[in-house]
Protein backbone atom coordinates (compact mmCIF):
# COMPACT_ATOMS: atom_id res chain seq x y z
CA UNK A 1 0.00 0.00 0.00
CA UNK A 2 1.40 3.22 -1.17
CA UNK A 3 -1.36 5.15 -0.13
CA UNK A 4 -3.79 5.68 2.51
CA UNK A 5 -6.89 6.50 -0.07
CA UNK A 6 -10.32 4.79 0.24
CA UNK A 7 -11.38 5.77 -3.37
CA UNK A 8 -8.03 4.32 -4.51
CA UNK A 9 -8.07 0.70 -2.95
CA UNK A 10 -11.73 -0.12 -2.10
CA UNK A 11 -14.25 -2.17 -4.32
CA UNK A 12 -15.83 -0.17 -6.59
CA UNK A 13 -19.73 -0.39 -4.90
CA UNK A 14 -20.65 1.97 -4.35
CA UNK A 15 -22.14 2.93 -0.70
CA UNK A 16 -24.80 4.99 -1.83
CA UNK A 17 -26.64 1.99 -3.74
CA UNK A 18 -26.01 0.00 -0.55
CA UNK A 19 -28.00 2.68 1.54
CA UNK A 20 -30.72 2.74 -0.92
CA UNK A 21 -30.73 -1.22 -0.95
CA UNK A 22 -31.34 -0.83 3.30
CA UNK A 23 -33.95 2.18 3.09
CA UNK A 24 -35.93 -0.10 0.40
CA UNK A 25 -35.71 -3.43 2.52
CA UNK A 26 -36.47 -1.40 5.66
CA UNK A 27 -40.17 -0.09 3.38
CA UNK A 28 -40.58 -3.86 2.66
CA UNK A 29 -40.49 -5.03 5.70
CA UNK A 30 -42.96 -2.75 7.11
CA UNK A 31 -41.12 0.54 8.95
CA UNK A 32 -42.95 3.87 8.37
CA UNK A 33 -39.17 5.17 8.59
CA UNK A 34 -35.60 4.56 8.44
CA UNK A 35 -32.36 5.73 8.05
CA UNK A 36 -28.98 4.39 7.55
CA UNK A 37 -25.09 5.36 7.57
CA UNK A 38 -23.10 3.14 5.70
CA UNK A 39 -19.04 3.28 5.82
CA UNK A 40 -15.48 2.31 4.89
CA UNK A 41 -12.16 2.80 5.64
CA UNK A 42 -8.45 1.99 5.13
CA UNK A 43 -6.09 2.73 7.87
CA UNK A 44 -2.23 1.94 8.66
CA UNK A 45 -1.26 2.28 12.32
CA UNK A 46 2.57 1.48 12.92
CA UNK A 47 4.45 1.62 16.26
CA UNK A 48 8.20 1.18 17.15
CA UNK A 49 10.01 1.20 20.70
CA UNK A 50 13.58 1.10 21.63
CA UNK A 51 14.31 1.33 17.50
CA UNK A 52 12.20 -1.88 17.00
CA UNK A 53 8.77 -2.52 15.24
CA UNK A 54 6.79 -3.48 18.16
CA UNK A 55 3.12 -3.09 16.15
CA UNK A 56 2.33 -3.16 12.65
CA UNK A 57 -1.76 -3.05 11.68
CA UNK A 58 -3.26 -2.71 8.37
CA UNK A 59 -7.39 -1.97 8.71
CA UNK A 60 -9.64 -2.74 6.07
CA UNK A 61 -13.08 -1.24 8.27
CA UNK A 62 -16.82 -1.26 7.06
CA UNK A 63 -19.93 -0.61 8.70
CA UNK A 64 -23.69 -0.51 8.26
CA UNK A 65 -26.27 1.10 10.86
CA UNK A 66 -29.42 1.35 10.53
CA UNK A 67 -32.35 2.52 12.60
CA UNK A 68 -36.46 1.51 12.12
CA UNK A 69 -39.41 3.31 12.99
CA UNK A 70 -43.21 1.38 13.14
CA UNK A 71 -44.76 4.30 13.77
CA UNK A 72 -43.01 5.65 17.02
CA UNK A 73 -41.26 2.48 17.82
CA UNK A 74 -37.96 2.47 17.17
CA UNK A 75 -35.52 -0.53 16.65
CA UNK A 76 -31.61 -0.45 15.75
CA UNK A 77 -29.18 -3.19 14.02
CA UNK A 78 -25.14 -3.16 12.59
CA UNK A 79 -23.31 -5.48 10.36
CA UNK A 80 -19.72 -5.18 8.77
CA UNK A 81 -21.39 -7.32 6.19
CA UNK A 82 -22.72 -5.65 3.12
CA UNK A 83 -23.79 -8.57 0.90
CA UNK A 84 -27.96 -8.96 0.26
CA UNK A 85 -28.29 -11.45 2.81
CA UNK A 86 -26.74 -9.30 5.30
CA UNK A 87 -28.51 -6.27 4.64
CA UNK A 88 -31.59 -8.48 4.66
CA UNK A 89 -30.91 -9.71 8.19
CA UNK A 90 -30.09 -6.68 10.03
CA UNK A 91 -33.70 -4.82 8.73
CA UNK A 92 -35.10 -7.54 9.41
CA UNK A 93 -33.67 -7.34 13.19
CA UNK A 94 -34.23 -3.74 13.49
CA UNK A 95 -38.11 -3.71 12.48
CA UNK A 96 -38.10 -7.24 15.02
CA UNK A 97 -36.38 -4.61 17.89
CA UNK A 98 -39.03 -2.03 17.20
CA UNK A 99 -41.93 -3.84 17.30
CA UNK A 100 -41.00 -5.09 20.74
CA UNK A 101 -39.93 -1.48 21.92
CA UNK A 102 -42.17 0.87 23.58
CA UNK A 103 -44.29 3.42 22.08
CA UNK A 104 -42.09 7.02 22.19
CA UNK A 105 -43.94 10.16 20.84
CA UNK A 106 -40.64 11.91 20.37
CA UNK A 107 -38.94 9.05 18.39
CA UNK A 108 -38.69 9.34 14.75
CA UNK A 109 -36.39 10.85 11.75
CA UNK A 110 -36.01 14.87 12.00
CA UNK A 111 -38.67 16.77 10.40
CA UNK A 112 -38.25 16.51 6.62
CA UNK A 113 -38.36 20.57 6.25
CA UNK A 114 -34.92 20.50 8.10
CA UNK A 115 -32.85 18.08 5.77
CA UNK A 116 -29.61 19.94 4.44
CA UNK A 117 -30.01 21.76 1.57
CA UNK A 118 -26.98 23.54 0.60
CA UNK A 119 -23.67 21.19 1.86
CA UNK A 120 -20.58 23.15 2.23
CA UNK A 121 -17.18 21.90 0.84
CA UNK A 122 -14.97 21.41 3.82
CA UNK A 123 -11.80 20.10 1.98
CA UNK A 124 -11.47 17.20 4.52
CA UNK A 125 -9.96 14.38 2.13
CA UNK A 126 -6.19 14.09 2.07
CA UNK A 127 -4.85 10.86 1.25
CA UNK A 128 -1.16 10.09 3.09
CA UNK A 129 1.58 8.81 -0.06
CA UNK A 130 3.04 6.54 2.67
CA UNK A 131 3.53 2.90 2.41
CA UNK A 132 4.60 0.71 5.55
CA UNK A 133 8.46 1.26 5.37
CA UNK A 134 8.33 4.47 5.31
CA UNK A 135 5.98 4.57 8.15
CA UNK A 136 7.92 2.65 10.34
CA UNK A 137 10.96 5.18 9.44
CA UNK A 138 9.20 8.05 10.43
CA UNK A 139 8.16 6.75 13.52
CA UNK A 140 11.66 5.67 14.51
CA UNK A 141 13.48 9.34 14.10
CA UNK A 142 10.05 10.56 16.17
CA UNK A 143 11.69 8.47 18.93
CA UNK A 144 15.36 8.80 17.96
CA UNK A 145 14.78 12.65 18.00
CA UNK A 146 13.10 12.44 21.80
CA UNK A 147 15.69 9.56 23.36
CA UNK A 148 18.52 11.99 22.26
CA UNK A 149 16.82 15.12 23.14
CA UNK A 150 18.03 14.86 26.46
CA UNK A 151 20.06 12.50 28.76
CA UNK A 152 17.76 11.89 31.54
CA UNK A 153 15.08 10.05 28.91
CA UNK A 154 16.20 6.94 30.00
CA UNK A 155 13.28 4.81 28.40
CA UNK A 156 10.74 5.34 25.57
CA UNK A 157 7.11 3.49 25.37
CA UNK A 158 7.79 3.85 21.61
CA UNK A 159 6.32 6.09 18.92
CA UNK A 160 3.54 5.61 16.30
CA UNK A 161 2.29 7.04 13.18
CA UNK A 162 -0.97 6.15 11.73
CA UNK A 163 -3.17 7.39 9.17
CA UNK A 164 -6.84 6.52 8.02
CA UNK A 165 -9.21 7.50 5.15
CA UNK A 166 -12.90 6.62 5.19
CA UNK A 167 -16.23 7.31 3.59
CA UNK A 168 -19.36 7.70 4.60
CA UNK A 169 -23.11 7.65 3.40
CA UNK A 170 -26.11 8.80 5.51
CA UNK A 171 -29.69 8.31 3.73
CA UNK A 172 -33.22 8.20 5.25
CA UNK A 173 -36.46 7.78 4.00
CA UNK A 174 -36.90 11.53 3.34
CA UNK A 175 -35.08 10.77 0.59
CA UNK A 176 -32.07 12.41 1.98
CA UNK A 177 -28.65 11.36 0.89
CA UNK A 178 -25.45 12.58 1.85
CA UNK A 179 -21.95 11.27 1.09
CA UNK A 180 -18.58 12.15 3.18
CA UNK A 181 -14.71 11.60 2.78
CA UNK A 182 -12.24 12.11 5.43
CA UNK A 183 -8.94 11.38 6.21
CA UNK A 184 -6.89 11.59 9.44
CA UNK A 185 -3.12 11.14 10.12
CA UNK A 186 -1.13 11.43 13.47
CA UNK A 187 2.31 10.96 14.94
CA UNK A 188 2.75 10.38 18.36
CA UNK A 189 5.60 9.87 21.26
CA UNK A 190 5.83 8.74 24.87
CA UNK A 191 9.20 8.25 26.41
CA UNK A 192 10.29 7.88 30.20
CA UNK A 193 12.80 9.63 32.13
CA UNK A 194 15.12 8.77 35.28
CA UNK A 195 15.30 6.19 37.01
CA UNK A 196 14.29 3.70 39.70
CA UNK A 197 11.71 5.93 42.10
CA UNK A 198 12.22 8.79 40.69
CA UNK A 199 10.85 8.22 37.03
CA UNK A 200 8.46 10.02 34.64
CA UNK A 201 6.52 9.49 31.49
CA UNK A 202 4.59 11.75 29.04
CA UNK A 203 4.14 12.29 25.56
CA UNK A 204 3.55 14.59 22.57
CA UNK A 205 1.41 14.17 19.13
CA UNK A 206 0.08 15.83 16.26
CA UNK A 207 -2.49 15.64 14.18
CA UNK A 208 -3.90 16.54 10.86
CA UNK A 209 -6.58 15.89 8.13
CA UNK A 210 -3.61 16.27 5.67
CA UNK A 211 -0.16 15.15 6.88
CA UNK A 212 1.68 18.37 5.08
CA UNK A 213 -0.34 19.97 8.88
CA UNK A 214 1.44 18.05 11.15
CA UNK A 215 4.13 19.49 13.33
CA UNK A 216 7.40 17.36 11.80
CA UNK A 217 7.70 13.99 13.07
CA UNK A 218 11.03 15.32 14.94
CA UNK A 219 10.04 17.98 16.64
CA UNK A 220 7.16 15.65 18.15
CA UNK A 221 10.07 13.53 19.76
CA UNK A 222 11.70 16.21 20.98
CA UNK A 223 8.54 18.45 22.61
CA UNK A 224 7.51 14.76 24.20
CA UNK A 225 11.26 14.63 26.14
CA UNK A 226 10.88 17.96 27.39
CA UNK A 227 7.43 17.30 29.14
CA UNK A 228 8.50 14.25 30.48
CA UNK A 229 11.71 15.37 31.77
CA UNK A 230 10.23 18.56 33.21
CA UNK A 231 7.96 15.99 35.70
CA UNK A 232 10.88 14.85 37.36
CA UNK A 233 11.70 15.23 41.05
CA UNK A 234 8.06 16.56 42.36
CA UNK A 235 7.93 18.03 45.43
CA UNK A 236 5.07 18.15 47.91
CA UNK A 237 2.73 21.21 48.41
CA UNK A 238 0.63 22.31 51.36
CA UNK A 239 -3.15 21.72 51.36
CA UNK A 240 -5.25 24.94 50.72
CA UNK A 241 -7.03 27.44 48.39
CA UNK A 242 -5.07 28.51 45.55
CA UNK A 243 -5.62 30.03 41.62
CA UNK A 244 -5.63 26.84 39.41
CA UNK A 245 -4.68 27.19 35.85
CA UNK A 246 -5.36 24.54 33.03
CA UNK A 247 -3.42 23.25 30.63
CA UNK A 248 -5.50 23.44 27.07
CA UNK A 249 -5.97 19.84 27.38
CA UNK A 250 -7.09 19.73 31.16
CA UNK A 251 -9.31 22.78 30.18
CA UNK A 252 -10.92 20.95 27.70
CA UNK A 253 -12.20 19.04 30.30
CA UNK A 254 -14.05 21.96 31.73
CA UNK A 255 -15.52 23.21 28.80
CA UNK A 256 -17.02 19.34 27.60
CA UNK A 257 -18.87 19.43 31.16
CA UNK A 258 -20.44 22.64 30.01
CA UNK A 259 -21.76 21.17 26.63
CA UNK A 260 -22.62 18.41 28.50
CA UNK A 261 -24.53 20.35 30.90
CA UNK A 262 -26.73 22.33 27.94
CA UNK A 263 -27.00 19.15 25.82
CA UNK A 264 -30.67 17.84 24.77
CA UNK A 265 -29.82 14.69 26.79
CA UNK A 266 -29.24 16.08 30.55
CA UNK A 267 -31.87 19.34 30.44
CA UNK A 268 -34.89 16.86 29.27
CA UNK A 269 -34.00 14.53 32.55
CA UNK A 270 -33.51 17.30 34.70
CA UNK A 271 -30.00 16.07 35.19
CA UNK A 272 -27.72 19.55 34.60
CA UNK A 273 -26.18 21.71 36.99
CA UNK A 274 -26.76 24.54 34.21
CA UNK A 275 -30.69 24.04 34.31
CA UNK A 276 -32.72 27.33 33.31
CA UNK A 277 -30.08 29.00 32.94
CA UNK A 278 -30.31 30.32 29.27
CA UNK A 279 -30.11 33.76 28.73
CA UNK A 280 -28.13 33.79 32.05
CA UNK A 281 -24.24 35.16 32.73
CA UNK A 282 -22.78 31.70 33.10
CA UNK A 283 -18.78 32.91 32.06
CA UNK A 284 -17.45 36.30 32.69
CA UNK A 285 -18.41 39.03 30.93
CA UNK A 286 -14.90 38.70 27.97
CA UNK A 287 -15.82 35.22 27.19
CA UNK A 288 -17.30 33.94 23.73
CA UNK A 289 -17.49 30.35 23.09
CA UNK A 290 -18.63 29.47 19.51
CA UNK A 291 -19.52 26.52 17.20
CA UNK A 292 -17.96 26.81 13.51
CA UNK A 293 -18.55 23.57 11.95
CA UNK A 294 -17.62 24.80 8.62
CA UNK A 295 -13.46 25.26 8.96
CA UNK A 296 -11.83 23.67 5.88
CA UNK A 297 -9.49 20.75 6.56
CA UNK A 298 -10.80 21.15 10.49
CA UNK A 299 -10.81 17.64 12.73
CA UNK A 300 -14.32 18.21 13.32
CA UNK A 301 -15.90 19.96 10.81
CA UNK A 302 -18.86 19.15 8.95
CA UNK A 303 -21.88 20.29 7.23
CA UNK A 304 -24.40 18.06 8.73
CA UNK A 305 -25.16 16.57 11.67
CA UNK A 306 -25.75 12.65 12.09
CA UNK A 307 -29.64 12.99 11.65
CA UNK A 308 -29.47 15.13 8.12
CA UNK A 309 -30.07 18.53 9.45
CA UNK A 310 -27.71 20.97 8.54
CA UNK A 311 -25.65 22.74 11.11
CA UNK A 312 -24.99 26.30 11.47
CA UNK A 313 -22.67 28.18 13.06
CA UNK A 314 -23.42 30.47 16.51
CA UNK A 315 -22.12 30.85 19.65
CA UNK A 316 -23.71 29.10 22.49
CA UNK A 317 -21.63 31.76 25.00
CA UNK A 318 -21.74 35.66 23.81
CA UNK A 319 -20.23 37.92 26.56
CA UNK A 320 -20.20 35.52 29.06
CA UNK A 321 -24.46 34.87 28.56
CA UNK A 322 -25.97 31.17 27.73
CA UNK A 323 -27.34 32.17 24.54
CA UNK A 324 -28.78 28.57 23.16
CA UNK A 325 -29.04 24.52 23.87
CA UNK A 326 -26.78 21.62 22.06
CA UNK A 327 -30.23 19.64 20.70
CA UNK A 328 -30.86 16.84 18.15
CA UNK A 329 -33.65 16.27 16.97
CA UNK A 330 -35.26 13.56 19.80
CA UNK A 331 -34.26 15.91 22.47
CA UNK A 332 -35.86 19.10 20.73
CA UNK A 333 -39.14 17.38 20.83
CA UNK A 334 -38.50 15.99 24.72
CA UNK A 335 -38.51 19.83 25.51
CA UNK A 336 -41.14 21.08 22.97
CA UNK A 337 -38.03 22.90 20.93
CA UNK A 338 -36.27 22.90 17.89
CA UNK A 339 -33.45 20.86 16.90
CA UNK A 340 -30.15 22.98 16.63
CA UNK A 341 -28.30 20.29 14.10
CA UNK A 342 -26.36 18.60 16.84
CA UNK A 343 -27.46 15.45 16.47
CA UNK A 344 -23.78 13.62 17.11
CA UNK A 345 -22.97 16.47 19.70
CA UNK A 346 -20.75 19.85 18.43
CA UNK A 347 -18.39 20.98 15.42
CA UNK A 348 -15.14 22.92 16.56
CA UNK A 349 -16.08 24.78 19.08
CA UNK A 350 -13.85 28.18 20.02
CA UNK A 351 -12.98 29.76 23.33
CA UNK A 352 -12.01 33.45 23.02
CA UNK A 353 -12.10 36.01 25.22
CA UNK A 354 -9.07 38.48 25.86
CA UNK A 355 -6.12 36.10 25.37
CA UNK A 356 -3.01 36.17 27.42
CA UNK A 357 0.20 34.43 26.27
CA UNK A 358 1.47 31.66 28.47
CA UNK A 359 3.98 34.23 30.59
CA UNK A 360 1.37 36.91 31.35
CA UNK A 361 -1.52 34.02 32.61
CA UNK A 362 1.21 32.61 35.15
CA UNK A 363 2.20 36.37 35.85
CA UNK A 364 -1.68 36.76 36.54
CA UNK A 365 -1.59 34.00 38.72
CA UNK A 366 1.46 34.98 40.65
CA UNK A 367 1.16 31.88 43.00
CA UNK A 368 -0.80 28.71 42.28
CA UNK A 369 -1.25 25.20 40.33
CA UNK A 370 -0.47 24.85 37.00
CA UNK A 371 -2.28 21.75 35.97
CA UNK A 372 -0.95 19.08 33.17
CA UNK A 373 -2.30 15.96 33.92
CA UNK A 374 -5.35 15.18 35.26
CA UNK A 375 -7.53 11.65 37.14
CA UNK A 376 -11.08 10.99 37.34
CA UNK A 377 -14.31 11.59 36.35
CA UNK A 378 -14.51 15.44 37.06
CA UNK A 379 -17.87 17.07 37.90
CA UNK A 380 -21.00 15.92 39.01
CA UNK A 381 -23.19 16.65 36.14
CA UNK A 382 -26.43 17.35 38.41
CA UNK A 383 -24.80 19.45 41.20
CA UNK A 384 -21.94 20.52 39.06
CA UNK A 385 -19.39 19.48 42.04
CA UNK A 386 -15.84 19.06 40.86
CA UNK A 387 -13.13 16.87 42.30
CA UNK A 388 -10.44 15.16 40.20
CA UNK A 389 -6.73 13.66 41.02
CA UNK A 390 -4.10 16.31 39.34
CA UNK A 391 -0.59 16.91 38.60
CA UNK A 392 1.49 19.90 37.01
CA UNK A 393 3.65 22.34 38.39
CA UNK A 394 3.96 24.66 40.89
CA UNK A 395 3.79 28.31 40.36
CA UNK A 396 5.64 30.87 42.80
CA UNK A 397 5.68 34.78 42.15
CA UNK A 398 4.55 34.27 38.49
CA UNK A 399 7.45 31.05 37.64
CA UNK A 400 6.97 27.43 37.13
CA UNK A 401 9.19 26.60 40.50
CA UNK A 402 8.91 22.21 40.91
CA UNK A 403 7.04 19.56 39.59
CA UNK A 404 3.55 18.24 41.44
CA UNK A 405 1.59 15.10 41.46
CA UNK A 406 -1.01 13.07 43.93
CA UNK A 407 -2.95 16.36 44.52
CA UNK A 408 -6.45 16.86 43.94
CA UNK A 409 -8.21 20.38 42.53
CA UNK A 410 -11.78 20.53 44.11
CA UNK A 411 -14.81 23.15 43.68
CA UNK A 412 -17.92 23.61 41.80
CA UNK A 413 -17.92 24.09 38.18
CA UNK A 414 -20.72 26.63 37.94
CA UNK A 415 -18.61 28.88 40.43
CA UNK A 416 -15.29 27.78 38.11
CA UNK A 417 -17.18 29.48 35.36
CA UNK A 418 -18.15 32.48 36.41
CA UNK A 419 -14.73 32.80 38.33
CA UNK A 420 -12.71 32.30 35.54
CA UNK A 421 -10.10 34.89 35.33
CA UNK A 422 -8.39 34.58 32.05
CA UNK A 423 -7.76 32.56 28.63
CA UNK A 424 -4.35 31.55 27.12
CA UNK A 425 -3.52 31.97 23.33
CA UNK A 426 -1.83 28.69 23.39
CA UNK A 427 -5.08 27.51 21.75
CA UNK A 428 -4.61 23.25 20.42
CA UNK A 429 -6.13 23.08 17.07
CA UNK A 430 -5.89 19.50 17.03
CA UNK A 431 -9.36 18.88 18.55
CA UNK A 432 -12.72 19.49 18.88
CA UNK A 433 -12.57 21.78 21.23
CA UNK A 434 -10.46 24.99 20.43
CA UNK A 435 -9.46 26.36 23.71
CA UNK A 436 -6.13 27.71 25.13
CA UNK A 437 -5.60 27.48 28.88
CA UNK A 438 -7.80 28.59 31.36
CA UNK A 439 -7.30 30.55 34.74
CA UNK A 440 -9.67 29.82 37.69
CA UNK A 441 -9.62 31.78 40.82
CA UNK A 442 -9.22 29.66 44.01
CA UNK A 443 -9.99 25.96 44.21
CA UNK A 444 -9.36 23.36 46.70
CA UNK A 445 -5.79 22.21 46.09
CA UNK A 446 -5.64 18.93 49.08
CA UNK A 447 -1.99 17.55 48.88
CA UNK A 448 -2.07 13.62 48.94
Amino acid sequence: MTSIDILQHESPVALTALAQQVLDCARRHGATGADVNVSRGLGLDVGVRLGEVESLEQQRDRNLDVTVYVGQRKGSASSADFSADAIESVVSRACAFARHGSEDPCAGLADIERMARDIVPLDLYHPWQIDVDSAIDLATACETAGREADSRISNSNGASVASYAGESVYANSHGFLHTSTGTRHSVSCSLVAGEGGNMQREHWYTTARAAEDMQDAAAVGREAAMRTVARLEPRPITTGRYPVLFSPSMARGLVQSFINAISGGSLYRRASFLMDSLGESVFPAFLTIEENPFIPRALSSASVDAEGVERSRRKLIDGGVLTGWVLSSYSARKLELETTGNAGGVCNLSVTGDEQDFASLLSTMQRGLYVTEMMGNGGNPVTGDYSRGASGFWVENGEIVHPVEGVSVAGNLADMYRNLVAVGNDTCLSANLRNGSMLVDELTVASG
